[in-house]
């Protein structure tokens, strides 16, 4: 956001709004490209079209999932799944996350959703091959890592 009103209330109001980044005039060409800069090496971070985990890829552009060069079938929702543990691969994920993330509730639907969908991606992208993937962290929830 670019304004003339650069005090701090005004500051603050702007990135409440939703702001990236607020620069108050008068400013310098050097500053004004430099936060644009930040701002789009940010942007490239969040773009990502292609993730990896050991020898589990996934192209979010063809919407396709290889596991060793083979590829796996996965329905629009293990998809979702495997994406969200993938971005946060190496980290436990818990129930709460993914019903928020994955499935959009925020609430605790007390049903077995996500076990169902986890067994079905388990057996998809670890079922063939020697090392697992997806493990489950007893107590918290699940964790994605080569």
């Amino acid at each position: 956001m670019l304004s003339a009103l650069h005090d701090e209330d005004h500051r603050v109001e702007g990135l409440e709004a939703g702001a990236n980044d607020y620069l108050g005039k008068p400013y310098s060409t050097r500053e004004l490209l430099a936060r644009v800069k930040a701002l789009w090496n940010g942007r490239d971070r969040d773009t990502q079209t292609r993730l990896q985990v050991g020898d589990l890829e996934m192209d979010l552009l063809a919407r396709t999932v290889k596991r060793g060069g083979k590829k796996l079938d996965l329905q629009p929702r293990e998809f979702r799944l495997l994406e969200y543990l993938m971005r946060n691969s190496g980290q436990t994920v818990t129930r709460k996350m993914l019903l928020e993330n994955v499935w959009d509730y925020h609430f605790d639907p007390q049903t077995n959703v996500i076990d169902v969908h986890i067994s079905r991606l388990r057996s998809k992208i670890d079922r063939d091959f020697a090392q697992s993937l997806l493990h489950t962290v007893r107590g918290s929830g699940y964790r994605l890592e080569a």
